[in-house]
């Protein structure tokens, strides 16, 4: 029996009855029927066993969760969404806290303004918002967690228009690792404010976050699919990057799917399906579209003035794809850099493969690089490249795939977005958090969290 299980068979017989007499939510164990739908995340490849899952159902449930972890030694992993590339959210043999019923959602009386749990699902908050004119910037997945966004970064649909998710954070809940409850904010204990916008989950479990909300009463947006050649990738990134910052866009180089909008012949084709977002009216969205649709005659054209909710796509709870994914930012996709990608997606063999292409700037990039944790204010491209696998060879296959393709389009310093990440090790969480960023989140990690308590994430160590 190795140490793992032998801590989790001890905390089983010792601490399990305690554990279900001061829990308000639920406590799930593998000898519970509830147990397996408990775990699943979204990757289908992530099947980790925990030896607990605590549902929390408030804060004080999540201030004895941290301190059980504390006393037995077992290792934490924290859970919202279950959307980590590395199946952080989970660990076996351990303590998961789980922040899905943390889903309050309360607006301040003059609507400039709403606290959200955590564990709250981006479209949920995305829908109500928007019934009241009103949004906050979140990523382009409605069920994606509050928690994991916000922590990263948070870069999406709106991002060029109003930034990312955490710039409109005003305040946070947290719980740290000696199991107190602070309030935290650009005035009261500032550097872990600073550290929570884009440090992820190093510093603790924020259990409700304050947004700031913007008027959004409608948007421009929807998809766009093009013909990928090297001369339309590279014409949609400059004409993305010369776009009003109002219009935000994510592009992926990919075979086209078979969808019913779309004619037969082109299922399979290499194309540019693209989602974008003018955050603003009809006539200033189509006059900021037109340079892409220009690039060649759309394969499919459906964007057109909606309700911003309207632009997540519709979700397959039982969706569970088996991908490898690799993140970078490049500073230039030229026609070379898009032959390049154009090349290798169509030579894959892959069921699916994709070369996601998310151009950034505008409101990004007007935030000082040292005002939050999110260290790459001035990179113009995200690149995410995902395939699709079935057996191990196959993984092996796709991952060289990735590797090969990633290195012969980088340009400029190597970086990293923390929330897009798998289990890549120390180095590439380094790209994420390079140089003064790194050694600022390294001392606040040993101020607030000495013993490493919270690393089941993209871990910046106690300095």
């Amino acid at each position: 029996m190795n140490d793992a299980t032998g801590r989790s068979s001890d905390f089983a017989g010792h601490h399990l009855s305690r554990l279900r007499a001061v829990i308000e939510g639920a406590v799930i164990t593998p000898a519970d029927p509830g147990y397996d739908d408990a775990r699943a995340v979204f990757l289908g490849d992530v099947d980790i066993r925990p030896a607990v899952i605590v549902r929390v159902a408030g804060v004080d449930d999540v201030c004895r969760v941290v301190a059980l972890a504390g006393e037995t030694g077992l290792e934490l992993a924290v859970r919202g969404g279950g959307h980590s590339a590395a199946g952080y959210g989970l660990s076996e043999g351990g303590i998961v806290l789980d922040v899905r019923s943390l889903d309050a959602l309360e607006f301040d009386a003059d609507g400039r303004a709403a606290w959200a749990g955590s564990g709250l699902a981006a479209g949920v908050f995305t829908k109500e918002a928007a019934e009241r004119g009103l949004a906050v910037g979140f990523g382009d997945t409605a069920s994606v967690g509050l928690g994991g966004i916000t922590l990263g970064g948070g870069v999406g649909y709106l991002s060029r228009a109003f930034g990312l998710t955490i710039d409109s954070l005003l305040a946070a809940e947290i719980v740290t690792a000696d199991g107190r409850i602070r309030h935290v904010d650009a005035e009261t204990e500032p550097d872990l404010f600073w550290a929570i916008r884009g440090g992820g989950g190093n510093l603790g479990v924020v259990t409700r976050f304050r947004y700031r909300l913007v008027d959004l009463p409608s948007v421009y947006g929807g998809m766009l699919i093009l013909p990928a050649t090297p001369e339309t990738v590279a014409g949609f990134v400059a004409a993305a990057d010369a776009a009003p910052d109002a219009l935000s866009t994510i592009a992926n180089v990919m075979p086209c799917p078979p969808m019913p909008f779309v004619p037969a012949e082109h299922h399979g084709r290499t194309v540019i399906l693209a989602t974008m977002v003018y955050a603003g009216d009809a006539v200033g969205g189509e006059r900021a579209v037109a340079p892409l649709r220009d690039l060649a005659a759309p394969i499919a054209d459906q964007v057109r003035p909606m309700r911003y909710p309207e632009i997540y796509p519709p979700e397959d709870p039982s969706y569970r794809p088996r991908a490898v994914v690799r993140n970078l930012y490049v500073d230039r996709i030229g026609e070379d850099e898009a032959r390049t990608i154009v090349e290798r997606v169509e030579a894959s063999d892959a069921a699916m493969r994709v070369v996601q292409l998310r151009v950034l700037g505008g409101a990004v990039d007007r935030v000082p690089v040292d005002a939050t944790a999110y260290a790459h204010r001035g990179r113009r491209i995200m690149v995410q490249l995902a395939a699709f696998y079935g057996d191990e060879a196959e993984r092996v296959a796709r991952r060289e795939w990735e590797k090969d393709l990633a290195a012969a389009i980088t340009n400029g310093p190597p970086a990293a977005y923390a929330n897009f990440l798998g289990d890549e090790g120390e180095a590439r969480v380094r790209e994420a958090y390079p140089g003064r960023t790194w050694d600022r989140l390294a001392e606040i990690k040993r101020r607030y969290d000495p013993t490493n308590l919270f690393h089941r994430n993209q871990n910046v160590p106690p300095a």
